[in-house]
């Protein structure tokens, strides 16, 4: 189920995973949440942006926050790919391969970037962020298996700020490039490693 953005900043609490939640908390939304709005906005996305007063600062609190699968919690990953800023949009129950990550945007190894970078590519704060707009990020590559969710969760600039919109709303919004972009399960995902919307 899709549906679109409000034009008034008034939220009200739905039931279910379908692509709603519970417990949400309508305020005056910070800067970068208003910018994220201003984009689905003037895109005409279906989509809709929601706040929880707790905070979702994990991909693992977002889930429970939503009340949906952590696999549909999208995770905002930025590397750093010799000196160039790629984000990587992965599922929240998996981690991305960084080799894969590397060839896919030509790099002989990416690593993880440093909060500074995180904040000159994207405009948002590590563990905030928006896979749109973004400042100077150069690629953006989604994992293929997030296209098979009807509705997926996206950081909206903040931690306490959520967006729910089809996956592909969100590989055309963010101009993403799908590909396989997780590592093989083996072990179950920490959230130490990695945090929704950036690294820890």
């Amino acid at each position: 189920m899709s549906f679109r953005l409000p034009a008034s900043k008034r939220i009200t609490g739905f039931a279910g995973c379908a692509g709603y939640a519970l417990g949400v908390a309508a305020r005056s939304w910070p800067e970068e949440v208003e910018q994220v709005a201003a984009y689905l906005r003037d895109s005409g996305a279906e989509s809709r942006i929601e706040e929880f007063s707790d905070g979702t600062p994990t991909a693992e609190d977002a889930a429970k926050a939503v009340g949906c699968e952590l696999g549909q919690i999208v995770k905002s990953l930025v590397f750093d790919c010799a000196g160039r800023s790629i984000l990587v949009l992965v599922p929240g129950d998996r981690r991305a391969d960084k080799s894969k990550v590397a060839a896919a945007a030509g790099c002989p190894e990416v690593r993880i970037a440093r909060a500074d970078q995180v904040r000159e590519a994207t405009g948002y704060e590590p563990g905030a962020v928006a896979p749109f707009p973004l400042r100077r990020v150069e690629a953006v590559f989604l994992e293929r298996s997030l296209l098979h969710h009807p509705l997926v969760w996206i950081g909206a600039g903040s931690t306490r700020h959520l967006a729910a919109l089809t996956p592909a709303e969100l590989m055309r919004l963010s101009r993403a490039a799908p590909m396989d972009a997780v590592e093989a399960l083996a072990a179950p995902v920490h959230e130490a490693d990695e945090r929704r919307g950036n690294q820890s």
